[in-house]
């Protein structure tokens, strides 16, 4: 089993850039596909995008695509997304997801464990 902690989130104006982290604990990270996903209020959960445990392959929904880069550590344990060209509708508490299977995917119900979340607010 693996434990996940996110932290950098922040308020920012639309245009700024933060750096998203998520610590991981429990079992090496390199056997996890990794992924973020994103909840506003009154929405569901979208995803946002993933990673191979490798990281040699990524994934990104259409809306982030350009702007947002997602990356791991493995040797640190860490998953990293870094967000530039912020907008508004990027606010959201974002969330890192772990799933065992070696496959990407974009469907939150296929990640087994997740962190409890980092708020992001992005001011207009």
């Amino acid at each position: 089993q693996v434990q996940l902690v996110e932290s950098g989130g922040g308020l920012v104006q639309a245009g700024g850039s933060l750096r998203l982290s998520c610590a991981a604990s429990g079992r090496t990270l390199s056997w996890y596909t990794m992924a973020w996903f994103r909840q506003a209020p009154g929405k569901e959960r979208e995803f946002v995008a993933a990673i191979h445990g490798s990281g040699i392959s990524t994934r990104y929904t259409d809306s982030v695509k350009g702007r947002f880069t997602i990356s791991r550590d493995n040797a640190k344990n860490t998953l990293y997304l870094q967000m530039s060209s912020l907008k508004p509708e990027d606010a959201a508490v974002y969330l890192c997801a772990a799933r065992t299977a070696v496959s990407i995917s974009t469907m939150d119900y296929e990640y087994a464990y997740w962190g409890q979340g980092t708020q992001v607010t992005v001011s207009s």
